[in-house]
């Protein structure tokens, strides 16, 4: 079987994924899970030879699939290449066409997880059926991680692994997954591929303000809902202070050098949105960021409530979270109660054999492309895994027009992914696979 029929394959297989519905909610009630395209995964690795682990982490419908490809040197540190089988919710009456359809139309593959990230899990599982069926015997083990929830934080699936079956990732140095590899044009006659090599730092933070309860029509000195009110709206317009980190200067000078473009630290917000599309990505990652995202309060618009509870995304800077903390507390003063779910910042170097491997089969497939390293403003399974020494990087190849608004597409209405794009990534990482 030809790389081409390959890439042919990861067209369909991740047509077949979209149709799988694994839509993530975080809510145990309403959760759809992973089960069902995990038992699909598992079937196709196992209907050409592959021993696999099936592994349900810690709830009902959450499932994983794992297996290992033996390379040429057992010595050497293990690659890891992973992806999630959940995806967001979708609603269909926004969309062009049903989010759950997999169609396959106008040169591109549409459907909730096209991009984020049954793409990659479609190229994974084409490229790995593929040297299973033509023996092809990579330079290392390659550990294929198909996994569950990670669009709720990874709970019940890369951090439960982690933390209870470690084993499945025994040996693994290095690993690759989304949010990376893709093209941007920067000038009309270059393009540059984008890979992540640093995640901001994520808390999902509930604040709390208790006050006294009471009838609406009397005077109170002690609302919940007042108090909350204007602490959430000093942060919600409070801009945190700019701090340029390693990998985001990196990007700046790499795109200084295509384009001739400057980025003052005076003005550099101005500087960034010449960027284009991507420019919401990247300007989030010049300081820490904290959105208020929802409001609960109350049960009866007469009623005063005695709580009132507002939920805030923090995505924060590798090495600011001292410091966010003591800018918080001002912000907030100290009526408000806090808790949250936090998970660390991911950074690495832009260097060693394993770029220089992405970096060769970039350009062996498009000469004349610029690769550089960039600072993801969400955050990925990689947070877990780098708890375990592992280095990780997003290199998902994808060669873009220049036109698509590829980042809007994440979490967004009609997600889809072009054809041509998913058979240049399964080329790609074919030759990144066997030179890594």
């Amino acid at each position: 079987m030809s790389i081409e029929t390959a890439a042919d394959e990861a067209v369909t297989l991740t047509s077949d994924l979209i149709r799988i519905d694994t839509t993530n909610t975080g809510d145990p009630d309403t959760l759809v899970g992973e089960k069902a395209a995990a038992e699909f995964v598992a079937e196709k690795l196992t209907e050409v030879g592959y021993e696999i682990e099936y592994v349900e982490s810690g709830g009902r419908n959450r499932h994983n699939v794992i297996t290992r490809l033996a390379g040429a040197d057992p010595s050497r540190g293990a690659l890891l290449v992973h992806g999630h089988l959940d995806v967001v919710p979708a609603d269909a009456s926004e969309w062009s066409v049903h989010p759950f359809s997999g169609a396959i139309q106008d040169g591109y593959v549409w459907g909730r997880g096209a991009v984020d990230m049954k793409d990659m899990l479609g190229i994974m599982l084409a490229l790995a059926r593929h040297y299973k069926r033509e023996n092809i015997v990579p330079p290392r083990d390659i550990i294929f991680a198909f996994l569950a929830d990670e669009e709720a934080g990874g709970k019940y699936g890369a951090q439960w692994l982690v933390d209870n079956r470690p084993d499945l990732f025994e040996g693994a140095t290095e690993a690759i997954s989304e949010v990376g590899g893709f093209s941007i044009s920067l000038k009309d006659d270059v393009r540059t591929y984008v890979v992540e090599t640093a995640e901001k730092g994520i808390r999902w933070m509930k604040l709390r303000v208790r006050g006294t309860a009471g009838h609406g029509s009397m005077i109170h000195h002690d609302n919940a809902v007042t108090k909350l009110s204007a602490a959430v709206a000093r942060l919600g317009q409070h801009r945190f202070p700019l701090v340029l980190t390693d990998s985001v200067r990196e990007f700046l000078a790499g795109v200084t050098e295509i384009t001739g473009w400057d980025f003052p630290e005076d003005d550099i917000d101005g500087a960034v949105a010449k960027l284009g599309n991507i420019s919401r990505m990247i300007g989030a990652t010049l300081r820490d960021t904290a959105n208020p995202t929802m409001l609960t309060a109350g049960y009866k618009s007469n009623v005063i409530p005695s709580v009132a509870e507002a939920a805030v995304d923090c995505r924060i800077l590798p090495g600011r979270m001292e410091a966010f903390d003591r800018e918080l507390d001002e912000i907030l003063g100290p009526d408000i109660e806090k808790e949250w779910m936090e998970l660390p910042p991911v950074e690495t170097t832009f260097d060693g054999a394993l770029v220089d491997a992405m970096t060769a089969s970039i350009t062996a497939e498009d000469p004349g492309a610029k690769v550089l390293p960039y600072m993801l403003s969400g955050g990925t399974d990689a947070k877990s895994f780098q708890t375990l020494g592992i280095r990780n990087f997003g290199f998902v190849p994808l060669q873009l027009p220049a036109d698509l608004d590829f980042s809007g597409l994440f979490h967004g209405v009609d997600e889809r992914v072009p054809v041509d794009a998913l058979k240049f990534g399964t080329r790609v990482l074919d030759r990144f696979f066997r030179a890594s």
